[in-house]
């Protein structure tokens, strides 16, 4: 590598497996599980452990070797102890049955590196006050009912928005980033729900921008890291994990600070205070910081509007895509799609979220996205709070357990045509992604399923059904369907390699 020089490197290597000696003779004194009751999984190499059967996208790699090893197995990632379950019974023991022995987090060498751990929804142990206090402000002021309610409108604003682009793209013939323009409408959603203003702009190269930073966050955390393996090598930074990290939440940070500074100066001008139905995310929040008794700060804020922004906008605008992707694959199920639309909707010249409910395939379409497409393929790392059996092996205290969500949605012995995009398998079932079907958990499920579920489902079928009832769409420069990369791209998140790019077709007069 260009940041080390081969006699280090060779240092390297003989430290590490000086400190490999020196734990393994300390663990062999300790008295451990027997090996008959630890799942099974493929040798193990001195020192690297089975490193090397990861590869760029590691829930290709664990799929192929559960054929071998079964529904649950067992790695060693450096001085890593890793389970991996593969089954929708794996995953029911893991979300539901053993939920709170399996809740904690391992917390990635990114992760640490910020010490997000510790003010963050999704890092922080699920046991402490802080977490507790964070779960209860997102539940009640994000995604209760009732503010889905009052947010609706502001939904409805921004995918207007979004079709107004594209019109303005189809009146030039001009291909769109399905990726970029999408993200934009859930950049400002989030963002006006939080702090009621717009971060991102359809004709800016700001809005790319503030893309590549979300993905960046998403990319280090969920990138192989050879800290995650040998703690003791973090300060290396060997992938430049940890300095993309910081570099793109300091970005995000900075922008989080301007509207917490006009926030401040604008309450200090004013002494009545805003009437509830104009408070946003943010008001609520800062008021939690005054007083001698505040129950949060501003490095707490900046934290948790982290996890919202990296959690609320990437995977929807991802999960948009694709679909639309596996649509145009598909020109009959875009057919039979786009007719139900039409045909509910008929010529009111949009569509609206209360119609969303009407539009059984189309609901059918997200479910099969969701199948194939998680936008978390591995879910969040869950850790082992104490030794607990899974499907009848140990799974020791803090062994990191990752269920591949990716894979379950593929196993030929749960779907017919597993890898084939047909919405049909779920017309006349009652399956949802709710947490409550383990064949088909995108979101996870117990308490450490995703807070931002209920805006997700809402986002995602309006987007889609809008796009779908005002445009239809083709290939630029003579592509073909045939032609299209479907590629993915593995972080924490899975996002297609090569961005969609179509060209809007007006299909009817947008209101």
């Amino acid at each position: 590598m260009d940041i080390i020089s081969g006699q280090a490197l060779l240092l390297l290597f003989c430290l590490i497996l000086s400190c490999v000696l020196i734990f393994s003779t300390i663990r062999s004194k300790r008295k451990s599980p027997p090996a008959s009751k630890l799942p099974p999984g493929p040798p193990r190499l001195p020192i690297i452990g089975n490193i090397h059967q990861v590869g760029k996208n590691p829930h290709h790699s664990f799929a192929d070797l559960s054929k071998t090893y079964g529904p649950i197995m067992s790695l060693k990632f450096g001085s890593l102890n890793t389970v991996i379950v593969t089954s929708p019974e794996g995953a029911r023991e893991v979300l539901r049955t053993h939920d709170q022995i399996l809740s904690g987090r391992k917390a990635t060498n990114a992760i640490r590196c910020i010490n997000h751990q510790e003010a963050s929804l999704i890092w922080l142990p699920s046991s402490s006050a802080r977490w507790r206090l964070f779960r209860k402000l997102t539940a009640n002021h994000l995604v209760s009912p009732q503010r889905l309610e009052a947010t609706k409108a502001l939904r409805m604003e921004k995918v207007q928005e979004l079709l107004s682009f594209m019109n303005e793209s189809s009146k030039r013939e001009e291909a769109v980033d399905i990726s970029l323009a999408t993200f934009v409408t859930a950049l400002n959603v989030t963002s006006n729900i939080l702090f009621s203003a717009d971060m991102g702009s359809y004709d800016s190269k700001k809005s790319n921008g503030f893309q590549d930073t979300v993905t960046g966050i998403m990319e280090a955390v969920g990138s192989p890291d050879a800290a995650n393996y040998f703690p003791f090598m973090g300060f290396l930074d060997l992938q430049g994990n940890r300095k993309k990290m910081k570099d793109c939440c300091d970005e995000l940070i900075r922008v989080f600070r301007t509207f917490f500074d006009a926030k401040i100066a604008e309450k200090s001008l004013h002494n009545n205070p805003k009437d509830v139905s104009d408070r946003d995310f943010v008001d609520v929040l800062l008021d939690l910081t005054e007083g001698d008794e505040a129950e949060l700060t501003t490095y707490d804020i900046e934290h948790i509007l982290l996890d919202l922004f990296t959690a609320g906008t990437d995977t929807n605008s991802s999960t948009v895509e694709w679909a639309l992707s596996e649509l145009l694959r598909n020109p009959k199920t875009m057919a039979k799609v786009q007719e139900e639309i039409d045909r509910v909707i008929g010529q009111k010249g949009g569509v609206e979220e209360s119609d969303i409910s009407e539009l059984p395939y189309l609901a059918a379409v997200v479910k099969e996205t969701f199948r194939l497409h998680p936008a978390a393929p591995l879910l969040v790392p869950r850790k082992a709070e104490a030794d607990v059996e899974v499907l009848g092996f140990m799974v020791p205290k803090d062994t990191q357990v990752l269920v591949n969500v990716w894979a379950i949605g593929r196993d030929p012995n749960v779907w017919e045509n597993p890898t084939r995009f047909e919405p049909e398998r779920f017309l006349g079932k009652d399956t949802d992604v709710k947490g409550r079907d383990y064949e088909l958990t995108p979101f996870g499920a117990g308490r450490r399923m995703c807070p931002g579920l209920p805006l997700a489902m809402k986002m995602v079928p309006l987007m889609l059904a809008s796009l779908l009832y005002s445009f239809d769409w083709k290939f630029p420069n003579g592509a073909v369907s045939e032609d299209l990369d479907m590629d993915e791209s593995f972080g924490i998140t899975l996002r297609k390699t090569n961005t969609l790019h179509v060209v809007p077709v007006k299909k009817r007069a947008i209101n």
